[in-house]
């Protein structure tokens, strides 16, 4: 009898993390649930309806009405807010200036927690974010950290930023000092912060390319499966 599994996946931004587990979610035919988008749809709808994060009464009457979900379009996944495909938009600058500070909302990580383990009921799924290890799925069969030294990361960033015209390329030590203040942000606030489950395997993706940090996931849970 086949026994259903999940894979749980930390770490700080830039380190791979949402290109790995597209990858391994191939591998294993797994619904992948990008944790991270669906934190950065809540700012992008935040921003856009000119609602002040701190007016939490505002923001929960924002979460009750809207509409997220993910959706296959042309054998591409799609993160559809209000009935509109954001999967671009969402990786702005803009959103990445203010989504450590959205996600630090207690409200809103409830309310994040709710849909994340809604999603992953009942199926396999390969969950990536910042807290899913410790608090979306602590039971998770399988666990994996990720990251990187922060210049290799910013390097990383910049390649993106530059390619949807947010940043010049010159910009690398404004993007670096970014970087590490929302790795500060992430790793301090109050509720799940950004930090590695006890029974989570590290792997620094500094030197590495994407295949084989994935070779590398995909043959320790293989490894792991045989065991049971």
């Amino acid at each position: 009898m086949r026994v259903q599994f999940n894979i749980a996946i930390d770490g700080y931004s830039s380190c791979g993390k949402s290109t790995i587990a597209k990858y391994i979610a191939k591998k294993f035919n797994m619904i992948y649930v990008d944790t991270g988008a669906m934190y950065r749809a809540i700012t992008f709808g935040l921003i856009k309806n000119q609602i002040n994060f701190k007016d939490i009464k505002a923001v929960e009457a924002y979460l009750d009405i809207l509409e997220l979900k993910f959706s296959i379009k042309e054998k591409n996944t799609a993160l559809i807010l209000d009935n509109i495909d954001i999967t671009e938009k969402i990786r702005s600058n803009k959103i990445n200036e203010n989504v450590s500070e959205v996600s630090a909302i207690k409200i809103v990580r409830e309310f994040m927690v709710k849909i994340q383990r809604e999603m992953a009921k009942d199926t396999d799924c390969i969950l990536e974010g910042r807290d899913i290890g410790t608090v979306v799925f602590p039971n998770a069969d399988y666990k994996f950290f990720i990251t990187a030294n922060d210049k290799s990361r910013a390097e990383r960033r910049l390649i993106d930023l530059v390619s949807i015209g947010d940043k010049k390329a010159s910009e690398f030590d404004v993007v670096l000092d970014e970087l590490r203040v929302r790795d500060l942000k992430d790793s301090t606030r109050d509720h799940s912060p950004l930090q590695k489950a006890d029974d989570a395997v590290i792997i620094d993706t500094t030197n590495l390319t994407i295949n084989e940090v994935v070779n590398k996931i995909v043959n320790i849970v293989n490894h792991k499966r045989t065991l049971i």
